[in-house]
């Protein structure tokens, strides 16, 4: 699509502004700011510290290799971490106040094998913006052809399997990542809406930043491991198939789950609500009372949050999260969570179900009834 869709606030709803109000207070009426706290920084230094700590031990070698192998794994893991509780907060500017610490901590998305810059694109921009619109959210636009997310997309013979087949797509998401989908999206005349247009060094930072993870990830271990090729392979896959997984699965059970919508632009190319309204029918929470999903998915476990304060570092959204739901339940508007991390995976898998194989079966039986009727016509009694 060519058209930038238009949120129109048909109903006049004061919702955001109520919100946005009664959330500033809050953080005046605490004396806290919106950005990173001890807890937070904790949570960092955490995170990135053993991400580092397994990426030396893995070349200093001489473990056993199916140890090398569970670390590798584990390595792969919290990479994913590391874009969740840092990464991601800092490339929304939501880490910190200063622009340089941001800027720096937004670079490490390069250590996890993704371009910071594309991601601001591809995420803060375009996905923020038109969440679950399809033809403009390139985020769910997962595997076009192999998984359908969409109600208002065709429906083919292979994706009545995709409730089964999935989850294993997910675990390629990092491979991809590595060395496909950043060159798609930089070299796209189009990302979503946006006209690409990118500075020049951002062309230069694209292939510095990729090389350098090639040359951490793939060269230095071949140098330094005495290791076998396949068993590189082996290690190197694992990590990848690992990170990838975690990833896909934390943000497609933001999406794609029961009760959440897939919105459709009007002929004018119009969505007829409120942005923000727009965000909570589109979004949901997981696991918002487990304090180690909390912990470890950096907040992406409560989407909703993030996707109305992006700028709010995600330490903030437990407290948030209270004035989210009852001023959402105050303007009649949708709070859409599931209580636990399987009851969302179960919530995804029905929905990759409803919309692959009960949408092909009900599209065969659409198509064979006319095919009846008028076989019935033309039949002489």
């Amino acid at each position: 699509m060519t058209k930038k869709v238009k949120f129109t606030n048909t109903n006049k709803s004061t919702f955001y502004a109520t919100l946005r109000k009664r959330v500033d207070e809050h953080f005046d009426e605490q004396q806290i700011s919106v950005h990173a706290n001890g807890a937070m920084w904790f949570k960092a230094v955490f995170f990135l510290g053993t991400f580092i700590t397994l990426y030396f031990l893995i070349l200093l070698g001489g473990f056993n290799p199916l140890i090398m192998l569970g670390m590798a794994i584990l390595l792969g893991m919290f990479g994913a971490f590391v874009g969740f509780n840092i990464c991601h907060d800092a490339i929304h500017k939501a880490f910190s106040d200063k622009p340089i610490i941001n800027k720096s901590f937004s670079f490490l998305f390069s250590l996890i094998g993704a371009s910071a810059y594309v991601w601001s694109i591809c995420h803060n921009i375009v996905h923020h913006t038109y969440t679950n619109i399809s033809g403009h959210d390139e985020d769910i636009d997962v595997a076009p052809g192999l998984i359908r997310f969409c109600e208002n997309e065709p429906v083919n013979k292979l994706q009545r399997y995709q409730h089964l087949y999935a989850f294993g797509l997910y675990s390629l998401a990092m491979l991809s990542w590595v060395f496909r989908k950043d060159y798609k999206k930089f070299f796209q005349t189009k990302i979503g809406c946006q006209v690409a247009n990118h500075p020049k060094i951002e062309y230069f930072n694209l292939f510095f930043f990729k090389f350098l993870y090639y040359f951490l990830f793939i060269i230095l271990p071949l140098i330094v491991l005495d290791i076998t090729w396949w068993q590189f392979i082996i290690g190197f896959l694992a990590m990848q198939f690992a990170q990838g997984l975690v990833l896909g699965l934390v943000f497609q059970l933001a999406h794609v789950v029961e009760g959440t919508s897939f919105p459709h632009p009007n002929i004018e190319g119009n969505i007829e609500e409120a942005w923000a309204a727009h965000q909570m029918m589109t979004t949901a929470n997981f696991a918002v009372d487990s304090k180690l999903a909390g912990f470890i998915f950096g907040g992406l476990n409560r989407q909703v949050e993030h996707h109305l304060f992006p700028k709010i570092c995600h330490i903030h959204y437990p407290a948030i999260g209270k004035i989210v739901k009852s001023t959402a339940l105050e303007f009649n508007l949708p709070y859409i969570e599931s209580p636990t991390f399987l009851s969302a995976i179960s919530s995804h898998y029905r929905m990759l179900r409803k919309l692959g194989k009960e949408a092909y079966i009900a599209k065969e039986k659409a198509a064979i009834i006319p095919c009846i009727l008028a076989q019935k016509i033309i039949t002489p009694l």
